[in-house]
């Protein structure tokens, strides 16, 4: 048998094997993060829910930001974003406005409070983070959230690709 062949025969197993421990981590590892919900350390931990946190995150960034141009960018409906919103409207950590080029729009900003409620969140999230990568380099930690990235976007498009088999 020649080395190509013998390669070609055992390639699919060990694919295979790999794909299953691969997914089986995958799994494992979204049961432990909604377990524990990756909320930090200290007095912020699990103080704030993940869609609030990536609202509030998505703001940051993204600065102030109509509902439809929010939902698009995280990959969600607009009604979602809405009813997510809300309770960050009303504990102030979410300005609402009019949008000044269109009045019947609204705008999205970050407010202060939610600025400084955000990076209370962000300090608790790294000290968790760095707690879990004790004992990692800097150049495994930049490739392991390289590799988080690439994931979350295969993700990402495959779960807008349209007839995609759910």
């Amino acid at each position: 048998m020649t080395p190509e062949v013998a390669e070609d025969t055992a390639s699919p197993n060990t694919v295979d094997q790999l794909l299953d421990a691969l997914q089986h981590e995958v799994a494992v590892f979204a049961r432990r993060a909604e377990q524990t919900r990756l909320g930090g350390l200290g007095p912020a931990r699990n103080s704030m829910d993940r869609a609030a946190y990536l609202l509030l995150s998505r703001l940051d960034q993204a600065g102030p930001t109509g509902v439809k141009s929010l939902a698009s960018g995280m990959g969600i409906d607009s009604s979602t974003v809405t009813r997510q919103v809300a309770p960050l409207v009303d504990s102030g950590l979410v300005d609402r406005a009019a949008d000044p080029d269109d009045g019947r729009a609204v705008v999205l900003r970050l407010s202060a409070r939610g600025s400084a409620r955000l990076e209370e969140v962000r300090a608790s999230r790294r000290k968790l983070i760095t707690a879990l990568t004790d004992g990692w380099t800097d150049e495994e930690r930049e490739v392991f959230h390289g590799q988080l990235i690439r994931f979350n976007d295969a993700v990402a498009r495959w779960q807008s690709t349209p007839g995609t088999p759910r």
